[in-house]
């Protein structure tokens, strides 16, 4: 099972969320049929929102993070609850790009650096409320640092790593976004900023330990202390009520058009591939006045 977990240092100048979430990219890849270089862009944007979504308040808040960076995988939508439960998908799933000279999946080439980093929330009252940065290399990770630092004022370092296998299926997903508090030095941003360097790739983290090992291997030397942990997964909310009001929207000759040319309207939903069917004994739910 996916897991999230919180940890705050003892002075309360730091705090970290970290995530595992190989299963549920592993899931979306499955779900999309996802190349490598998406898999890894999509499971990084995944990482990213979950442990975002995690940090609302409200169990009915929600997160919506899109990117298109101009590159060939188009745009990236992905959406998270407030328990860090995600679902997503990438426009063009199959794109395949050949390795970055060091030997690594060319994620910064399939997403782009054209075009922007957009963060809504949705906190159940109110419009949502959105922030929005330029990428800068469209590696994700470093894009949602700025993101922090230009929309929300947070110093932040963030890591986010996908692992694919020879066989395409994931072996590693996960990340962590480490923040720095009103009142952090100097001193502590360094301590931070050496710790980083040291751990490496999240995901040869994950490779061998867990995911509480790589919180407090971020936080080592603050006298860190575990605040929270959630099970995640793939989780979408699509359901035949909220097909039949999307579809509520199409004007009433265009669904008696689709019903009569093919006998049936098949909507499937693009965060799942779940396909919701509608054949002429739907009319009546189809078409009101």
């Amino acid at each position: 099972m996916d897991k999230i977990v919180r940890a705050l240092s003892k002075d309360g100048l730091v705090k970290i969320s970290a995530v595992d979430l190989r299963d549920a990219v592993e899931r979306a890849r499955n779900i999309h049929r996802t190349l490598p270089v998406v898999t890894a862009a999509l499971g990084r944007t995944m990482c990213a929102a979950s442990m975002m979504g995690n940090a609302l308040k409200d169990a009915g808040d929600s997160l919506t993070v899109r990117i298109n960076g101009g590159g060939p995988v188009g745009t990236i939508l992905v959406v998270s609850d407030s328990r860090g439960n995600v679902r997503g998908y990438a426009q063009n799933p199959q794109i395949d790009l050949p390795l970055r000279p060091d030997g690594k999946l060319d994620v910064g080439r399939a997403v782009g650096r054209d075009g922007m980093l957009t963060v809504i929330r949705d906190l159940g009252f109110g419009e949502p409320v959105s922030g929005a940065t330029q990428l800068v290399s469209g590696e994700i990770a470093e894009d949602f640092a700025r993101y922090f630092v230009e929309s929300e004022q947070v110093p932040t370092a963030c890591a986010l790593g996908v692992l694919v296998d020879r066989d395409q299926h994931v072996l590693a997903a996960g990340g962590y976004i480490a923040q720095l508090l009103p009142g952090a030095g100097e001193d502590t941003a360094a301590r931070l900023e050496e710790n980083v360097r040291k751990a490496g790739p999240v995901t040869a983290q994950l490779m061998s330990g867990t995911v509480e090992d790589v919180a407090l291997r971020i936080l080592e030397g603050f006298e860190p202390e575990l605040v929270e942990t959630d099970e995640v997964t793939y989780r979408c909310n699509c359901s035949r009520e909220r097909v039949l009001a999307a579809l509520s929207g199409v004007s009433r000759e265009d669904l008696n058009n689709m019903l009569h040319e093919d006998g049936q309207i098949e909507v499937k939903c693009r965060f799942c591939d779940k396909a919701y069917v509608f054949t002429d004994a739907d009319r009546e739910l189809l078409i009101k006045d």
